[in-house]
């Protein structure tokens, strides 16, 4: 039997956001684990599976009723919110609500990612570099062809869609982002928007440094 909405391990929760489902007005569920160590993420305190500051299913459900036709929709993020078995019944609670749903993921399961395509709206994936320059970013050693998979698959199902990139600080030049956008634009993604790190938060220390010497400019922030 699957596993219901109330195990789902939730580490935080942003009340209303106009910045993380382009469009709609949205609340956003912090989901924790995460099978990949970033060297940049700015959300290390969500990597483990376990934390404190974990709160129930049930207090984010009694959210969603106080909030139904306040809000539009619930995006999922993280962490890497497909590494949780409870994410679709999750998901189904807050659609039964009338709510949309948004997932914010890096594609580490394109299998899991197929499965949830009926249940989900709109997706923010995070493409980290080229497939072959994967595991200097994430520490998994077939990452890339994981991620890239996934954004192969979000293509060919049409749903909405919208690519992002990290920049992480020791990018120096426009240049080393370029064949990464070509890749993209290739495949027919438009506008991949690119974000900054946070040198401040950055989980590598050396790279933290580095990010405060010289950061790549970029138009958008994480």
């Amino acid at each position: 039997m699957p596993p219901s909405a109330q195990s789902l391990r939730i580490g935080g929760l942003t009340p209303m956001t106009t910045l993380d489902y382009p469009g709609e007005l949205a609340a956003v569920v912090f989901c924790r684990g995460c099978p990949w160590r970033c060297r940049y993420c700015h959300n290390a305190h969500l990597l483990s599976s376990r934390g404190r500051e974990r709160f129930p299913w049930s207090e984010v459900r009694a959210f969603l009723h106080r909030r139904v036709g306040l809000l539009d929709a619930l995006v999922f993020s993280g962490g890497e919110p497909t590494l949780q078995a409870a994410l679709p019944a999750a998901m189904r609670e807050a659609r039964a609500l009338g709510f949309k749903i948004g997932l914010h993921t890096a594609g580490p399961y394109p299998d899991r990612l197929r499965r949830l395509l009926p249940l989900i709206d709109w997706v923010g994936l995070d493409i980290k570099a080229l497939p072959a320059d994967y595991p200097t970013i994430t520490g998994a050693p077939d990452s890339g062809a994981r991620a890239w998979q996934s954004l192969a698959l979000l293509l060919e199902a049409g749903i909405a869609l919208q690519v992002r990139t990290t920049v992480p600080p020791d990018w120096r030049d426009p240049e080393d982002i370029r064949p990464l956008t070509d890749r993209l634009a290739a495949l027919g993604v438009g506008n991949p928007i690119l974000q900054t790190c946070r040198p401040t938060s950055l989980p590598d220390p050396v790279l933290a440094a580095e990010g405060m010497e010289n950061p790549l400019p970029v138009a958008a922030s994480a």
